[in-house]
């Protein structure tokens, strides 16, 4: 039986990827620690905040973890939600774990802790970036129905890797929010081939964004996290550099293009619109040589 990532919550996730029973959680639900601005505006609150963090293992090494449940406020960051992401990684810094592996699923920053979510998310690239510069890989996970948007679009590209499946999605605005801002002949959010075409995980592959896509389903996701803890992260002034090119370079070959089927043809599809029909595994294999990097 396939067991759907997508339709899972944080805590089946951390379930089904982590080796049995090897899973402890820090600061667990009935210790209650939760946002303290949201009763004072007559919010519902959870007990974990809408994050779960901890330790355990995969295919017997030893990581930190943190899922975010997209189904308490679509996982939105406030003060101590993204408190305790910080926290694992800086626990990580001092004790050194195989990895760090970060499920995601948000909108962004609660709009109703604004500030305090901004702070923390910037902390939370921050602590990204220590954990890697003390040689501990940080891996993204993002395949939810919320996607990864906001601020933690950001912190997700200052990870060591990023797995995606075709269903996650991977942006700073939201297609709702885009749309609000620019209006719906800008940004359709109704318009779900669009939506995928511009931020899905297909596209995304393809620009060099992710650097594994996978079936959804949550062994799919456990393969490659294992795989991604095995080859490690280059943290070297030169991949760094690489990056940075690659993005200068993106917007000199991609400027002019209007859709995701744009830049599709320019990387070599001579049938675009097939690309959204393949499989995974179809899907990998014509990808190779047409990638962004």
């Amino acid at each position: 039986m396939i067991h759907s990532y997508y339709e899972s919550s944080a805590r089946a996730r951390i379930a089904g990827l982590l080796d049995a029973d090897s899973f402890h959680e820090w600061l667990f639900a009935e210790d209650r620690v939760t946002s303290p601005h949201l009763a004072i505006l007559e919010q519902p609150a959870a007990f974990d905040d809408g994050v779960i963090i901890g330790q355990g293992s995969i295919a017997e090494k030893q990581i930190f973890i943190a899922a975010q449940e997209g189904g308490f406020m679509g996982g939105a960051v406030g003060e101590v939600h993204g408190a305790k992401i910080v926290g694992v990684l800086e626990r990580a810094v001092r004790d050194h774990p195989a990895a760090v592996l970060l499920l995601l699923e948000t909108g962004g920053v609660r709009l109703q802790e604004a500030n305090a979510g901004l702070i923390a998310v910037s902390e939370v690239m921050r602590a990204i970036l220590s954990a890697r510069a003390a040689g501990v890989p940080v891996i993204v996970a993002i395949g939810g129905q919320y996607g990864c948007f906001g601020g933690m679009g950001i912190a997700a590209r200052c990870a060591s890797t990023i797995i995606m499946s075709e269903e996650g999605r991977l942006g700073l605005s939201g297609p709702e929010v885009i749309e609000t801002a620019r209006g719906v002949e800008e940004y359709d959010s109704r318009d779900r081939a669009l939506v995928w075409r511009t931020v899905g995980g297909k596209h995304r592959y393809l620009l060099g964004e992710c650097d594994m896509i996978v079936p959804d389903g949550i062994a799919a996701f456990q393969h490659a996290i294992t795989a991604s803890i095995e080859k490690g992260d280059d943290w070297s002034l030169a991949a760094l550099e690489q990056e940075h090119q690659l993005l200068a370079d993106r917007v000199k070959r991609f400027g002019a293009c209007k859709d995701g089927r744009d830049i599709w043809r320019e990387l070599g599809w001579a049938d675009p619109d097939a690309l959204a029909m393949m499989d995974n595994d179809e899907f990998v294999a014509a990808a190779q040589g047409h990638r962004a990097k």
